[in-house]
């Protein structure tokens, strides 16, 4: 056997061994997995025993310690606690209604990915018996394909033992119909929505139809500019009608001489992809269209619902505004806007603030606006840009301003007592143990009720660009 041979064997041997310790290492993971469920799932039932023994027959007082739980596990691993209250939900409905397949997670014979996508599956069956079947059945995939082969198995499994009619999963499902924002890399946003598949897919065609249109168009301009005779440039009337005599032709043509570029200008084309003119003309709809059916009073809004237009809040630095720099701009405190998008919104505002910040820790000291308004509000929602709970990203203008000693208590209305909550967690603040103290610098100490705690920074105005030497300044806004 040669040495080459010998180098092959070997390398197929490691090959071997590495996967050997990987199922091993993913054994492991699915018992620490099974572990944290347990753990999450005795907590969950530990507020369901605290929510038997509140006799207030107010859902949002009843809701409470299962909120306070979820914001207390949450802060401690740094998880926001709406995802944590949904963790807490799966754990334990995994625990009561799935035992075989926790059994199996405990076991490391599936993955908490396959364990998900079977409770994800079978939480529509009723009866315990059909459901213990559903997951011996399941099972017996999941130990030996991957997590979508499961997932599609399971889903139609589920659908054979779903006691419920089409039509009724329909008009159940329906009702889960929504639209969110999703911040992505490099200044861009995802807009998702979740509707009736008919809808969807119609909006789609529509987009897609109207997209093929105008690249039929293009495709036509660009041919008739091919085959116009020679000096026939883009002003002169040689290029209409051509292109076999549909008049497509004359989408490059600009009018009388004088009107545009010289003769031998070349036309604009279209050079967007049909991805793209899909993504612009749903924007342009969503953003300039009006809805079809508008049940506002139109002397009392001002037009209706078409009069609505969409409100955003730019935080730009003035080296930014005046092209000095290049960066710090954002969009709703929460993910950052290209310079030219932001000089450009900020030229069509018709309210200007102005933010002053301490040249050192950056934080906000003050601000300033031409139009009059409550000061205290500009200074807080500069400050804090969000709800001020850690983990919680909602924006300031969307927030209540709290003050974290009671007002009733003889807490004052200072900056120093004041900060941005969202509904959520201002409500949890004042119906449960949590309290809040303010420190130095914008600084706020969350202290809950198991006596942990938990600070929150207000978001730091201090960005670092290299210098010349090869070392990092701060950077000048």
């Amino acid at each position: 056997m040669d040495a080459d041979e010998q180098r092959r064997r070997a390398e197929e041997k490691r090959a071997g061994v590495f996967a050997d310790r990987l199922a091993r290492l993913q054994r492991a993971e699915a018992k620490i997995a099974a572990e944290k469920t347990r753990l999450l799932a005795e907590a969950y039932a530990l507020t369901v025993e605290q929510r038997s023994r509140i006799g207030s027959v107010s859902s949002r007082e009843r809701d409470m310690p299962l909120r306070s739980m979820a914001l207390e596990l949450g802060m401690a691993v740094r998880v926001n606690d709406r995802s944590m209250q949904s963790q807490m939900h799966d754990a334990h409905e995994l625990v009561e209604l799935f035992p075989q397949t926790m059994a199996a997670l405990e076991e490391g014979r599936v993955s908490r990915a396959h364990a998900q996508v079977i409770q994800d599956a079978g939480r529509v069956i009723e009866d315990p018996v059909d459901r213990a079947s559903f997951e011996r059945i399941v099972l017996v995939e999941a130990e030996r394909q991957t997590v979508p082969r499961t997932k599609k198995y399971a889903r139609q499994r589920a659908e054979v033992l779903d006691p419920r009619p089409l039509q009724e999963r329909h008009d159940t499902a329906i009702r889960q119909r929504r639209v969110w924002v999703t911040d992505l890399d490099d200044t861009l946003s995802a807009l998702t929505i979740v509707g009736g598949n008919v809808y969807i897919h119609g909006a789609y065609h529509r987009l897609t139809t109207q997209g093929t249109t105008i690249k039929d168009v293009d495709r036509a301009k660009r041919r008739a500019y091919a085959t116009a005779p020679a000096g026939a440039g883009a002003g002169s009337d040689a290029g209409a009608g051509s292109d076999g005599g549909d008049g497509s032709g004359a989408a490059f043509g600009l009018g009388d001489e004088g009107d545009g570029p010289g003769e031998d200008a070349e036309p604009w084309f279209d050079e967007r992809t049909l991805d793209e003119i899909r993504c612009d003309l749903a924007l342009d709809m969503l953003l300039a269209g009006s809805p079809v059916i508008d049940p506002t009073d139109p002397a009392t809004t001002g037009g209706g619902l078409g009069a609505i237009r969409a409100e955003v809040q730019i935080t730009i630095p003035i080296t930014t505004l005046t092209g000095v720099t290049n960066s710090g701009a954002e969009l709703n405190g929460v993910t950052p806007i290209d310079p030219e998008t932001a000089r450009r919104m900020a030229g069509t505002a018709r309210v200007w603030e102005r933010v002053m910040t301490d040249p050192i820790t950056g934080v906000v000291t003050a601000v300033d606006r031409y139009q009059l308004h409550p000061s205290q509000t500009r200074y807080l929602n500069a400050r804090d840009v969000t709800c001020r709970t850690p983990g919680c990203r909602r924006p300031a203008r969307l927030c209540h301003i709290d003050h974290s000693k009671d007002f009733a208590l003889g807490g004052k209305s200072c900056n120093d007592n004041l900060c941005n909550e969202c509904a959520r967690h201002h409500t949890l603040k004042h119906a449960t143990n949590w309290h809040v103290e303010q420190l130095p610098g914008g600084i706020l100490k969350f202290t809950s009720p198991g006596g942990k705690t938990y600070d929150s920074h207000p978001p730091s105005r201090v960005a670092f660009v290299p210098t010349d030497d090869g070392g990092y300044g701060v950077a000048p806004f």
